[in-house]
C-alpha cells in the first residue's frame, strides 16, 4: 500500500488555474496533489546575442522555490548570492523540454521566458513546473496569434512531465514526498503528445533495477502524461 493509499498507476489530483497573475502574457497555478507551482510566460522582443540575424526566437526557463515551500524554511538563493546546482539543472531541463515542442523559426526574433516558482512542495516540483510551463506558453502564444504578431503557431505539440519510482519493490506513478524520500529508484519522464520522449532522468538510489523495471516506469509515465495532456487541454480552453 502506498502511503497516500493510491493505486500504483494513480496520479494525484491535477489542478490548473489559468490567468493566475495579471501582467504576464501567460500564467497558471498548477497543482499535483499538494505541490503547487506558479508558472508565467513573459514575451520579450529580444533574443540572446548568439541568435541575432538567424531569424529564430528562444524559449528558456527559470525555477525557484520559496523559502517556506518545504517543511522547514530554506534560505533564499538570492541571499546566498548564487543559485544551487539543483536549481540550475532544473532550469535547463525546463528550457530543453519546452524547446522540444516549439519551432523557433516560426517564433520570430523574440524570447519567451518561463518562470516557475514553487509555492508549496510535496514531490514532483520539476515535473509540475514543466507541465504548467506548457500551459503558460500556450496562452502567451495564443495572445501573439490573436494580436497578429505571429502568423503561424510555433507550438508543435504538448509536453508534460511526471515522476515515477520503485517504492517497496513496486513501480508507482507520481511520487509525493513520502515516497520520493524512501524510493529505491526514481525517474522523471518528459513526454510529448503523440508518443515521443523528450527526456528521461532515472536514478537507482536504494537498489538497482533491470530493463523491465525501467520499461514499467515508462508505461506508468505514459499513463500519467496522458492525464496531464487532458488537463492541459481543458485548462487552455477556458
Amino acid at each position: 500500500m502506498r502511503p497516500s493509499g493510491r493505486a500504483p498507476d494513480e496520479m494525484r489530483a491535477i489542478t490548473i488555474e489559468t490567468g493566475f497573475t495579471r501582467h504576464a502574457e501567460g500564467s497558471c497555478l498548477i497543482g499535483f496533489g499538494d505541490t503547487r507551482v506558479l508558472c508565467t510566460a513573459s514575451v520579450e522582443e529580444r533574443i540572446p546575442p548568439w541568435l541575432r540575424g538567424k531569424g529564430e526566437g528562444w524559449v528558456t526557463g527559470e525555477y525557484s522555490m520559496l523559502p517556506r515551500a518545504t517543511h522547514t524554511r530554506g534560505q533564499r538563493e538570492a541571499a546566498k548570492g548564487k543559485q544551487s546546482g539543483r536549481t540550475q539543472e532544473i532550469q535547463r531541463l525546463i528550457g530543453r523540454s519546452l524547446r522540444a515542442v516549439v519551432d523557433l523559426g516560426k517564433l520570430g526574433e523574440r524570447q519567451i521566458t518561463l518562470d516557475c516558482d514553487v509555492i508549496q512542495a510535496d514531490g514532483g516540483t520539476r515535473t509540475a513546473a514543466i507541465s504548467g510551463a506548457w500551459v503558460a506558453l500556450r496562452l502567451a502564444i495564443d495572445g501573439l496569434i490573436e494580436s497578429g504578431e505571429l502568423a503561424e503557431d510555433p507550438i508543435q505539440a504538448q509536453v508534460a512531465a511526471v515522476s515515477c519510482g520503485i517504492h517497496q519493490q513496486t513501480p508507482v506513478l507520481d511520487l509525493d514526498y513520502d515516497e520520493d524520500s524512501a524510493a529505491d529508484a526514481d525517474a522523471n519522464f518528459v513526454l510529448i503528445s503523440g508518443g515521443q520522449i523528450a527526456e528521461v532522468q532515472a536514478t537507482a538510489e536504494g537498489a538497482t533495477y533491470d530493463e523491465e523495471g525501467l520499461l514499467r516506469l515508462l508505461r506508468l509515465a505514459r499513463i500519467g502524461c496522458d492525464r496531464i495532456f487532458e488537463a492541459q487541454r481543458e485548462a487552455v480552453k477556458k
